[in-house]
């Protein structure tokens, strides 16, 4: 049986792409792009009556034509979608165990973010998920037939009346 190690964060960029030298590299003899980002991600969690943001920071790595093409997109505050996997890195100094992990982006998709007048930047691509894989009544696969919010009111205790199971 296989291990999974797959994570999928949504998050701003928490430093321009380039602002030092160890964020962007060609390694392997100029050969192959690298690019180092941090992005902060919100999470909302409720303490007594209040609900507060917890941020947490994470270090994704990003290599090939990927790093090339989004270079010129990656600015501290843009909301970036990561598709990935967790590495971690193990070293020794002076005779001290150290550790991180990090995040290895398979695939980044921009999803906007604010201009510098605080506005929402325009012509941004948007994530737009894959149609959904649901089973059918019949036990068969099918894809396209996801779940609809807007086909839900209020009155009918908020779920569709056809729940495949």
């Amino acid at each position: 049986m296989t291990d999974m190690n797959h994570v999928f964060l949504i998050g701003r960029l928490t430093k321009d792409l380039g602002a030092d030298e160890r964020s962007f590299a060609y390694v392997g003899n100029g050969q192959m792009a690298r690019a180092n980002v941090s992005i902060a991600v919100n999470r909302s969690k409720k303490e007594g009556d209040q609900w507060t943001d917890e941020v947490n920071y994470f270090d994704v790595t990003i290599w090939g034509k990927t790093a090339e093409n989004l270079k010129q997109y990656l600015q501290k505050g843009k909301q970036i979608a990561v598709d990935g996997y967790l590495k971690q890195d193990r070293w020794q100094k002076d005779g001290q165990n150290f550790s991180k992990v990090s995040i290895v982006a398979n695939t980044v998709q921009l999803l906007g973010g604010k201009s510098d007048n605080g506005q929402s930047a325009g012509g941004v691509p948007r994530f737009q998920p894959k149609p959904a894989m649901n089973m059918q009544q019949g036990g068969g696969m099918s894809q396209g037939n996801s779940y609809n919010a807007d086909s839900v009111s209020p009155a009918d205790g908020g779920f569709p009346e056809d729940i495949p199971f």
